[in-house]
């Protein structure tokens, strides 16, 4: 009788860890939180890393980088982080919560202003004359900080500051763009290629803001996980380089 009680003791108390998440992740299984600019990339390289390891699954958590960071900060589960500044990535660093021996810059992008306007805009002088334009909100979208500081210093920034539209990510501020909400949108080259009602009106000159670098590296937790060791391995090849160019983003 006292066996049969401790065995069921030992189920419930197994079970309660499952129902509450405090049980080991699943073998095999990948937690990737990568920037929204990457969303279609890492679909892609997730389904062809799965097809030849039908084992791994991904869970694939997408946005604002530096809302990203946060969740992490505040024990999300993430395996691989990849962000779209070194601002977020060396915030985690700083905290313990990745592992810098993983690091690597994964792709470069190129900031641009699209929309579908018919006024005429080729740089951003040409801004002034606009209504409203979308940027990222630049306290956790790295596409809205490389856009502030382009405006600073193309010295436009005090002439767009009531026009601008805050969106929680780059991906947002193109949505504003091709429902006509906004006139235009500072995103990136890549999202602005996915469009289908919004065109590229202008590439923002490289020497008005820094450069679109996206980190990768694992967590702590990710760290352990040989799958996770696995695929970031496996995102520095010639297959994954090869989707990341299809898509539009540099690579050195």
């Amino acid at each position: 009788m006292k066996t049969a009680k401790n065995t069921l003791r030992r189920f419930v108390v197994a079970l309660m860890a499952l129902m509450t998440g405090s049980a080991p992740a699943m073998a095999g299984q990948l937690k990737i939180s990568a920037a929204a600019s990457l969303k279609e990339s890492i679909n892609e390289m997730a389904d062809k890393y799965a097809a030849k390891h039908p084992g791994c699954t991904f869970v694939k958590n997408y946005g604002a980088s530096g809302a990203l960071a946060g969740q992490i900060e505040n024990g999300a589960p993430a395996d691989i982080f990849i962000s779209a500044s070194t601002e977020w990535m060396e915030h985690l660093k700083a905290k313990n919560l990745v592992d810098p021996s993983s690091q690597k810059d994964f792709a470069y992008n190129v900031l641009v202003f699209a929309g579908g306007t018919s006024k005429k805009v080729g740089g951003m002088k040409d801004l002034a004359g606009l209504a409203k334009i979308a940027i990222g909100s630049p306290k956790s979208v790295p596409a809205g900080e490389y856009a502030t500081e382009a405006m600073k210093n193309a010295g436009v920034d005090q002439q767009l500051a009531t026009k601008l539209v805050m969106a929680k990510d780059v991906r947002e501020c193109l949505t504003y763009a091709e429902m006509g909400e906004v006139d235009g949108a500072f995103v990136y080259r890549t999202d602005a290629l996915q469009a289908k009602k919004a065109k590229i009106l202008f590439i923002v000159p490289a020497k008005l803001y820094s450069r679109v670098v996206y980190p990768m590296a694992l967590t702590t937790t990710g760290a352990k996980n040989a799958e996770a060791r696995a695929f970031i391995d496996w995102l520095q090849g010639a297959e994954a380089r090869s989707v990341l160019k299809k898509y539009g983003f540099e690579l050195k």
